[in-house]
């Protein structure tokens, strides 16, 4: 039976109890009434019991089959494992998603080592608490807390499939942000999105454009082409990298206007902005920093430098400098215009391409008028500079007919 203890300086009894691991640990158990805080230390002695239980009856069954087969059970060890889930969701879940998955878990393996050829059944909450911490040393508390939840679903899938008996990684708690922190995204006010403007080329004030009127993220919008425009109807159409889903979009009347003055040729599958269409298929990331050298040539960020101390890599400081805006800010942009203009959650969810409760394209379906009300609300930015009206040079437009 687990006991109970009280802190003079707290009014509620604390566990003790048996961990798996077969340590003694202390946990609030957030009763007052002496009665319910045992019955919950009980519970939680129990499940503890549980666990241990499952461990050792897989490591039975791994040995086992392991003298009869002179092998080791399939996905017993949690390398072997992590290998087979990357193998069996790669077709399952979109590109962008999958290399995200890869990265984080084939880091993790990397930085598992030699106990990554160990029973699956071993792993604990300290080595996913210990993983954490490791990767704070040089990734923001935002990183780190995604990382690990990658892991929680790696490892959730684990527990459903019976490899395990529970998930080891549920309970390792996220990072605390910093208070000092200003690595949240914020929208655009009107005057810093002209300044950006004044400052790019006519491919990336196009991108621009395409982003606050379509709140779409910057590959999405990379790859698009001539066939994803349906001018008669006034609607973009395409499905989203990340989230696979089919997105119908109205033009609104800058953005139409804007896409009148393009120049297009007869192949409905060439790109509405070809150097971003090459850079979105050989690095993506490289778009992205173009953008940040417009921010800092528009006097919104600081300049970054590609060489940096170890120092500035590890240090919290350099974190705290990480830049309010990116290219994903238009995306707040267009969210917060429409939504100032009155237009419901719904509808903006629908048109920036959230998935949530509210709306699921199995139960709801927004009409396309109420998303055209909505997008036509938006602001026209007025541009301080002229799109310019002669052609592009030949080598930034679409191949004419």
């Amino acid at each position: 039976m687990a006991s109970l203890r009280k802190f003079p300086a707290s009014r509620f009894w604390f566990a003790c109890i048996t961990m798996p691991d077969g340590k003694r640990a202390q946990r609030s158990t957030k009763e007052t009434n002496r009665k319910l805080a045992q019955a919950k230390a009980d519970q939680w002695e129990k499940l503890s019991k549980e666990r241990t239980k499952a461990r050792q009856a897989h490591k039975v069954i791994a040995d086992i089959y392991r003298a009869a087969h002179k092998e080791e059970l399939p996905d017993a060890t949690t390398g072997s494992f992590l290998e087979g889930w990357l193998k069996r969701r790669k077709g399952e879940i979109a590109p962008a998603s999958y290399s995200a998955y890869s990265n984080r878990i084939n880091h993790f393996q990397a930085w598992l080592g030699d106990f990554a050829q160990r029973p699956l059944a071993e792993i604990e909450t300290r080595h996913f608490v210990a993983y954490r911490d490791a990767l704070a040393e040089r990734l923001s508390p935002t990183s780190c807390n995604q990382g690990v939840k990658i892991l929680r679903v790696v490892f959730e899938d684990a527990r459903r499939e019976g490899y395990i008996a529970d998930n080891p990684a549920k309970d390792c708690k996220g990072l605390a942000k910093d208070k000092g922190s200003s690595n949240a995204r914020r929208p655009f006010t009107v005057p810093e999105i002209q300044s950006v403007l004044a400052v790019a080329d006519y491919e990336w004030r196009s991108m621009i454009y395409f982003g606050l009127y379509t709140g779409q993220r910057l590959g999405d919008l990379a790859r698009l082409t001539w066939a994803n425009v349906d001018l008669q109807a006034q609607e973009i159409h395409l499905r989203t990298a990340k989230t696979n889903r089919p997105v119908r979009i109205p033009i609104c009347k800058p953005l139409l206007d804007h896409i009148e003055s393009l120049p297009a040729g007869d192949d409905p599958k060439a790109p509405l902005h070809p150097r971003a269409s090459a850079l979105a298929t050989v690095n993506g990331s490289t778009l992205s920093r173009q953008f940040s050298e417009l921010l800092a040539a528009a006097g919104l960020t600081t300049k970054k430098t590609h060489q940096t101390t170890d120092e500035e890599r590890k240090g919290r400081a350099s974190r705290r400098n990480v830049s309010e805006l990116s290219f994903h800010s238009l995306r707040h942009t267009a969210t917060s215009m429409m939504k100032n203009a009155g237009a419901s959650p719904a509808v903006v969810q629908d048109i920036i391409g959230h998935e949530s409760a509210e709306i699921s394209a199995h139960y709801t379906h927004i009409e396309g008028e109420a998303k055209r009300k909505a997008l036509d609300a938006m602001p026209d930015i007025a541009l301080p500079v002229s799109m310019p009206s002669a052609p592009l040079p030949r080598g930034d437009r679409p191949a004419m007919a």
